[in-house]
């Protein structure tokens, strides 16, 4: 559709309205009066050709288009918000920003601190906050990367999006300390016999992919939904699992665990920073992501622990 004779205005209008379910509060929250708000949910209702509020005895309910809109209202006003917030100029010393991350708990723990530290030091006015991502980052990635500033995630689970290289990792094999059943080296043959800790998510579950490239399919006793969890299901057990060496490296400080090289050639991993196009010129963002860059590159290759 051609957005020239569309007011903008409206989509703040529909977000609050939808959000509110109601005329009155929708005005109150976005600052217009209620004539001026039942005006526009006229325009509205004209344009989709629906109700979108329809009146259900003393309350309003959301038509199937209503909530259909709902979440778009919500990331299309975001997105907005986003556009019209780039900066040609940004200089980290003076300028005040958040910036929001979406990540695993892998990524927020390994990386993340080094990023805030950083941060701290060059650019006391800007902030960071750490989100966890959901499945909608593969979904529907597109719209969860327009609503952010970038997104810590490996490669392998996204494409099509732009992304800076941070720092590398490798796989390991950890256990507890005194699973009888492991001698001095995990072998093939250990990994297809013992019970599994996996972490849950099926497009992002490591252990499985790795495994089925040598033909072996883990007995999986506990799934979880965080790779710090991982090592909190070994203790007292025979189970092992597959976990990325620098995050292994920093519970072994806070859960006795063993860590122990994988007997095949695992897949290393390649951390990244993914951002939206939309963001590629915006002077904050060039500035978050060459930062975000130079501290990777600190923490440059794996560094084993073994």
């Amino acid at each position: 559709m051609n957005l020239g004779g569309l007011d903008l205005n409206l989509v703040v209008a529909l977000r609050a309205l939808l959000e509110e379910r109601g005329v009155t509060r929708a005005a109150r929250r976005v600052g217009l009066s209620q004539p001026a708000m039942s005006a526009a949910l006229a325009r509205l209702r004209r344009h989709f050709d629906d109700e979108l509020l329809a009146r259900v005895g003393g309350a309003y309910e959301l038509t199937p288009l209503g909530a259909a809109l709902l979440e778009r209202a919500g990331t299309a006003c975001d997105l907005l918000e986003r556009v019209f917030s780039s900066q040609a100029e940004f200089d980290p010393a003076t300028e005040t920003r958040e910036f929001t991350l979406l990540g695993k708990d892998y990524g927020t723990t390994v990386f993340g601190p080094h990023l805030a530290q950083t941060v701290h030091r060059e650019a006391p006015g800007v902030r960071l906050a750490f989100q966890q991502a959901s499945s909608a980052v593969v979904d529907d990635t597109g719209s969860a990367l327009s609503t952010v500033d970038g997104l810590l995630m490996p490669h392998g689970i996204i494409d099509g999006f732009p992304a800076v290289e941070l720092f590398q990792d490798r796989w390991v094999c950890i256990t507890a300390p005194d699973n009888a059943e492991i001698g001095e080296a995990l072998t093939i043959g250990d990994l297809g016999r013992l019970p599994w800790v996996v972490y849950q998510r099926p497009y992002d579950a490591p252990a499985a992919r790795q495994l089925s490239m040598i033909g072996i399919s883990p007995r999986v006793e506990v799934s979880v939904q965080s790779f710090q969890l991982i090592p909190h299901y070994l203790a007292d057990t025979h189970r092992v699992a597959l976990l990325q060496e620098r995050l292994a490296t920093l519970v072994a400080g806070m859960v006795p665990i063993r860590i122990l090289p994988c007997p095949f050639a695992a897949m290393p991993l390649q951390e990244a920073l993914w951002w939206h196009p939309l963001h590629t010129r915006d002077a904050a963002h060039i500035w978050l992501r060459e930062t975000a860059a130079r501290v990777g590159r600190l923490l440059g290759g794996p560094k084993s622990a073994l």
